[in-house]
């Protein structure tokens, strides 16, 4: 599971060429379970994430998800969007 995560934000970072849909991708797979369990936290963060970088269905998918949030998840799921972005 980490290697994945590790190598999507890697090529996130590096500006590679198709960073969003990857970020978008990694938003897609915690909201699924698909490869990890399900953390609705951590899709909101990369989803909002791969919006940030251009990602349309990203912004669409966050919204859709935030529907289905509570206040304190989302706000977490905020906070750990903007500190991975302060960080890179």
């Amino acid at each position: 599971m980490a290697r994945f995560d590790f190598e999507i934000t890697s090529d996130a970072a590096m500006g590679g060429e198709n960073r969003a849909d990857l970020l978008c991708e990694m938003g897609l797979a915690y909201a699924t379970g698909r490869g990890r369990p399900v953390d609705l936290v951590a899709a909101h963060k990369w989803l909002n994430i791969a919006a940030i970088k251009g990602s349309d269905r990203a912004a669409d998918l966050r919204a859709d998800l935030a529907a289905t949030m509570s206040k304190t998840d989302l706000a977490a799921a905020l906070r750990a969007a903007r500190e991975w972005m302060t960080v890179r």
